[in-house]
């Protein structure tokens, strides 16, 4: 993995609502309408011990655990589960005080270099430790279970999975582009029209188009920690064509639910927005995040 990422080492001395009323019943034939968002969602604050917590409006936020010193971590979609790689290599999922060791022989040391959950919760893809910028992914069951391997790909940075499972996309560890890695044939592509990124947020359920962060020629591209904010783009995998995203304010990340809808978080003086959008683009809801969470980087939106 390039230079141009800070180790482990170096990251560790960087880093000092209520409920919407149900739906009606679709009519026969149509799909119902999906849920509205209530906001529970799961944080990461670079505060003091830079805790992980899920927020669930009513009840507040509950604590899973802490980032790693390596910086290698994931929360699941379900909210309820962490993922993370330690300096030893070991894949250790957990929640609170209880973890295991699910796998060995992870990269380790680079901050970027993150796992990630399949969309049910049940798997965790991560990277293997290999002497090329390329590296060799592979997938294992939250229980430790059925290792396999995924296939190999330059795209090795803060991996995402899309909705329908088959396809994973991070950026390269030397910031020089985006790729998507085809987990049903070992194949991966680079994303067109993406030159430079340092992080890769989402991907559409079908794996299509790919949140992305993307940089300048001559801008930084950081020690590969996972940001608090980032102007999103959203771009087509095949042609690299930039969807608009049509939403004012300022932009610091963006995430694909499930069913396609698009989320975008909005900064805010006090609070921070998320923005929900259909498939064409039109907003359908707007809910503020708790206060507390406004400098806090959005690990995964629940529901």
């Amino acid at each position: 993995m390039n230079t141009r990422l800070l180790c482990a080492a170096a990251l560790s001395t960087a880093l000092a609502g209520a409920l919407a009323a149900p739906a009606a019943a679709a009519p026969a034939g149509t799909s119902a309408a999906p849920k509205p968002l209530i906001g529970v969602a799961v944080y990461l604050s670079y505060g003091k011990g830079f805790p992980i917590s899920r927020y669930e409006p009513g009840t507040g936020f509950s604590k899973l655990g802490v980032m790693p010193m390596t910086g290698q971590f994931s929360a699941s979609p379900d909210g309820g589960k962490l993922a993370w790689i330690t300096d030893r290599g070991e894949v250790r999922v957990g929640s609170g005080s209880t973890s295991t060791t699910v796998a060995k022989g992870a990269a380790a040391g680079f901050p970027c270099a993150t796992p990630v959950w399949s969309p049910d919760s049940r798997l965790v893809a991560y990277v293997n430790k290999g002497d090329s910028d390329a590296g060799p992914v592979s997938v294992v069951g939250a229980d430790g279970k059925g290792r396999r391997k995924a296939g190999t790909t330059l795209g090795v940075c803060h991996l995402a999975w899309s909705a329908d499972g088959r396809y994973l996309a991070g950026y390269a560890g030397t910031t020089e582009g985006v790729y998507r890695l085809d987990v049903k044939t070992g194949k991966a592509i680079k994303v067109k029209g993406v030159d430079l990124a340092n992080h890769v947020q989402s991907l559409s359920p079908d794996g299509t188009k790919v949140v992305v962060a993307p940089l300048s020629r001559n801008a930084p591209g950081g020690d590969g920690s996972w940001p608090g904010g980032f102007r999103p783009a959203v771009v087509d995998v095949a042609t690299g064509k930039k969807t608009a995203i049509p939403v004012k304010g300022s932009l610091i990340g963006a995430f694909y639910l499930r069913d396609g809808r698009l989320v975008v978080r909005v900064a805010g003086r006090t609070a921070n927005t998320l923005v929900v959008l259909d498939k064409n683009g039109r907003q359908l809801q707007s809910l503020s995040e708790p206060a507390a969470a406004r400098r806090q980087a959005l690990l995964q939106i629940v529901r």
